[in-house]
């Protein structure tokens, strides 16, 4: 809602409520004005003093005198506003209203703040960038206890120095703001509110996940969402001043930070402590005076002699005074009642989880913690309010004061009702289908015939993914084309990363039927389209992608300037001016624009290079060569004599990173073809002649694919003919250097992959098997079954047994079947699939294994020993058909669903058969089309 609003209209604001603000703390120090208005003689005035009352402290009657109503004003007016505006309409305005937020970014404003030296490891270049709060620092990991703590000792300091005592309450004014102004100095962003404002707990508590008014974040298309920084450039438009100072951020997406967080520790603290804490600060004033009276009155916002009263006795029950002195008796009672309801809460968190599972309705761990947060804000906004701001409630007519309390009961309950039903998996199926409606609009399909009047952006993500569904021209391809673009935003924003993808998506895979070996496909599509996607070198998350962004967009804004000023010196369009000479010419304000983004050495160098094509294009070339060269060493290493053991199951990786050798080509290629008679394209060609991996001749001689005709003479020259000699390849690696290779392939997102480099690895060094086993066991990566059974098989073996390959029944099968003509050149996911409802069956010499006229159920591979097919006609003799590892036994049969047509017997000791039931094969043949043609095209 809020976020909408421009920020020179907010910035109006700000200044009108700092003012306002800072003449409330002036009125502290010096006020003639205001104690007329609680004079007792002057009858006109709402705020006087009425002589008749008497306000019981301790079972005297408090002494009252006209007194200055600016600390009243504050404790009575503007924090109760405060609490309210979090709660109904989000951080998005309270944060950009602030004052001492405001007050906080004064150093950043004047240009004045601490710059930490930077030092180019590579080019001995310095520069200097704002300091920022380490996420791994002391202060990054443990900014809510500190935060949680300071409010606990601004609650008793309340009680104990500054309630009443205008001098201690302005001290204290001027010191917290001198304090946000230092923080604002020494480190860049909003880190007075994200690691040190009292406040900031209070913030989260009643704005997350989300005010009752506040915009999703994740549903929106703008850059600027909720309450990001931001600035205002010379040409008077808005555009992000995010530097990243802390990931997540509330300021970007408050739900999402809500999520994140859910389950770190510190939150129970904060939400079941605060509750303990606000209980613990208003029943105090009852526990002290003997009465209500004394706080609903507002007696305590004025008294007299506060300071006077540290040592006095700090409870009054039953009219008798408790000797323990107010100095302790505050502290002891506010930090008690944090502590019990700490305690509390997780006592019926504890019983809540227990009912739940009792009644057979399981939640995850993440919305059980989430209803007892939610519930939390709930019970402590109401009674809050039924303190807050009381005093000068009461002075309103009756049925105002009904009003008010109706308006907030209504509200808060309404804030309960939608927050409620809220979870991370709606959060990120809503996330995912903005994603795909992004999609669907740049595919320009035509929908309006079911939309009914409405557009895209108006339907709810369920309604997004039934559309997707029905779509007529929503094809195949076009289903992927949309998932990878899908796939790729969620990539770049570090919503996922290549491991945590696949269970992410998972939803989003269902709707629009793709599978998750399309998904690995498309995976490292995106990886040889943009190779830095997929490094994991580069931190990627939603606030740095705000910075990154934001510094581009003003460095967008230097180029349309020096573009425009060559126009009018020259008065001709110019071409787009180069790197060197944009750093020539503008070298301050660039210099600035690095400073105030923290703009790193590599993101610079990255960033200048979308401005020059050309290197843009020599350094992707340079990855996938890298990557190129790192893959031809790995199919080096699996083709080592020390590995000839294991023949049957090591083509599985070679073809894998043959398919991954052929697609970087492929894309260095047309790379070369879209450079024509560049140099840099002549560069490239010599580069990847002189690799000169095996699946370059097979496209450049293919027919179809056409290259000879797509690239010039020279370059074909290049590729066929490289300038330096190519050492023959070696073959006496290490044992060492193998397993180095088999360790890195452990890390693929394919489980098949993962689970063969495993095996091998133990089959190679058993000790550093048992231990990568152990790791990845340990890991929280979402392991698929064939894994984690081949770490578990691998750690449950003192010895290494030998005969390995039977010891692990899954890979066993998946060899048979991976070499077998009938399933060769299968996706893994169908092979898995097929292993594991495969059973391998033992027989001996003269075993029957079917007899001619029996209804086949199982698929038979023979896997060891031998077999015969007896084929008995009438008055013939029988025609036998001998049968060797590797063949089917029954395909044509069980593809017809006919009878067996002639008896298989074993003939030698022991013949084993994998056999696949009936049932498995036809469910795969009709949800896996490409197994469907292949089958159909080998049995024709």
């Amino acid at each position: 809602m809020f976020n909408k609003f421009p920020e020179q209209t907010m910035h109006r604001v700000r200044w009108f409520l700092t003012s306002a603000w800072l003449i409330l703390v002036f009125s502290l120090f010096y006020d003639p004005i205001s104690p007329w208005l609680t004079d007792s003689r002057h009858t006109w005035s709402p705020f006087r003093l009425d002589p008749n009352v008497c306000v019981k402290v301790q079972g005297v009657c408090l002494e009252e005198k006209s007194y200055a109503i600016g600390a009243s004003v504050f404790w009575g007016m503007v924090v109760p506003a405060s609490i309210f505006i979090l709660l109904v309409f989000g951080h998005e305005l309270w944060r950009r209203i602030c004052p001492l937020s405001f007050l906080s970014q004064l150093p950043a404003a004047l240009k004045w703040q601490r710059q930490l030296k930077r030092v180019d490891a590579k080019t001995g270049k310095t520069r200097f960038e704002i300091a920022r709060v380490k996420k791994d620092s002391w202060l990054g990991r443990n900014h809510l206890y500190l935060q949680f703590g300071l409010l606990y000792l601004g609650l008793c300091s309340r009680i104990l120095f500054i309630n009443s005592d205008r001098l201690a309450l302005g001290v204290w004014f001027l010191v917290t703001i001198g304090g946000a102004i230092a923080v604002g100095y020494l480190y860049g962003g909003k880190s007075w509110c994200q690691y040190f404002c009292p406040m900031a707990p209070v913030q989260k508590i009643y704005a997350e996940p989300a005010g009752l008014f506040t915009s999703k974040a994740h549903q929106e298309e703008q850059p600027i969402t909720q309450s990001m920084c931001r600035i205002i450039n010379e040409d008077g438009k808005e555009q992000s001043g995010c530097v990243a100072c802390k990931s997540p951020c509330i300021d970007i997406d408050s739900e999402r930070s809500y999520w994140d967080g859910i389950n770190q520790p510190e939150q129970k603290w904060l939400y079941y402590g605060y509750v303990g804490l606000v209980i613990g600060y208003f029943l105090y004033y009852y526990l002290y005076a003997g009465n209500w009276h004394y706080y609903f009155s507002g007696a305590w916002a004025h008294q007299e002699n506060q300071l006077a009263t540290l040592l006095n006795p700090g409870f009054y029950l039953f009219n008798t005074p408790i000797p323990i002195p107010k100095l302790v008796a505050v502290p002891l009672t506010v930090g008690g009642f944090g502590a019990g309801g700490y305690w509390l809460g997780r006592f019926l968190e504890k019983r809540y989880t227990a009912d739940l599972r009792r009644k057979q309705k399981p939640l995850s761990k993440e919305q059980i913690q989430h209803r007892m947060f939610t519930l939390c804000t709930f019970v402590v906004f109401n009674i809050f309010f039924i303190f807050g701001g009381r005093p000068f409630i009461l002075l309103l007519p009756y049925p105002w004061q009904a009003a008010y309390e109706a308006v907030l009961v209504c509200l808060s309950t309404l804030w309960l009702y939608r927050t409620w039903k809220r979870s991370p998996d709606i959060y990120d199926r809503e996330g995912l289908a903005y994603r795909l409606r992004k999609q669907l609009h740049k595919l320009k399909l035509d929908t309006s015939r079911f939309m009914e009047g409405r557009s895209l952006d108006d339907l709810t993500s369920d309604e997004v993914y039934a559309l997707a569904k029905v779509l007529p021209g929503f094809t195949r391809e076009k289903r992927r084309e949309a998932y990878k673009g899908v796939l790729r935003e969620a990539l770049e924003e570090g919503y996922v990363n290549t491991s945590s993808s696949l269970e992410v998506l998972q939803q989003t895979r269902f709707e629009l039927d793709i599978s998750d070996e399309e998904h690995r496909t498309i995976l490292g599509e995106l990886g040889v389209e943009d190779p830095d996607l997929l490094n994991p070198g580069r931190q990627r998350d939603r606030e740095n992608l705000v910075r990154l962004t934001g510094y581009r967009k003003a460095l967008d804004r230097i180029v349309a300037l020096q573009q425009l000023q060559s126009t009018r010196e020259t008065g001709s369009e110019p071409g787009n001016p180069s790197i060197l000479n944009l750093l020539q010419e503008n070298r301050s304000a660039i210099k600035t624009l690095q400073r105030q983004y923290s703009v790193t050495f590599q993101e610079e160098e990255q960033i200048f290079e979308e401005f020059d094509q050309d290197a843009k294009t020599m350094r992707r070339a340079e990855l996938l060569l890298s990557q190129l060269a790192t893959l031809i060493d790995r199919y080096h290493a699996l083709n080592q004599p020390i590995l000839i053991q294991q023949g049957g199951i090591l083509p599985l990786l070679r073809e894998t990173l043959r398919e991954r050798k052929q697609l970087l080509v492929q894309c260095l290629l047309e790379m070369m073809e879209s450079l024509k008679d560049a140099p840099e394209g002549t560069q490239i060609a010599r580069s990847l002649g002189n690799i000169s991996p095996t699946v370059l001749q097979d496209l450049l001689e293919d027919p179809t694919l056409g290259w000879s005709t797509r690239l010039n003479p020279q370059l074909l020259s290049l590729l066929n003919q490289p300038e330096e000699f190519m050492p023959a390849c070696r073959l006496d690696l290490e044992p060492a250097a193998i397993a180095q290779h088999l360790e890195a392939l452990l890390f693929e997102p394919d489980p098949l992959i993962q689970a063969i480099s495993l095996y091998l690895l133990y089959q190679l060094d058993a000790d550093r098997g048992r231990e990568q086993a152990k790791t990845l066991l340990a890991s929280r990566q979402n392991l698929k079954e064939l894994v984690q059974q081949t770490a578990a098989i691998i750690l449950a073996q003192s010895v290494k047994p030998e005969n390995l390959l039977t010891t692990f029944s899954s890979i066993e099968k998946l060899v048979y079947l991976s070499n077998s003509d009938f399933f060769n050149n299968l996706r893994s996911e169908t092979l898995i699939q097929l292993a594991e409802r495969a059973e391998i069956k033992v027989y001996q010499a003269g075993d029957v294994v079917t007899e001619e006229g029996d209804t086949c159920r199982e698929l038979l591979l023979l896997i060891e020993g031998q077999a015969q097919i007896e084929l008995h006609r009438s008055g013939q003799d029988a025609i036998v058909k001998h049968l060797v590892p590797n063949q089917m036994l029954d395909e044509l049969e069980v593809l017809g669903h006919i009878e067996q047509t002639g008896t298989i017997v074993a003939t030698t000791s022991p013949a084993r058969i994998l056999a696949i039931p009936v049932d498995t094969l036809d469910d795969l043949l009709e949800h896996d089309p490409n197994f469907a043609r292949q089958i159909l095209e080998m049995e024709s």
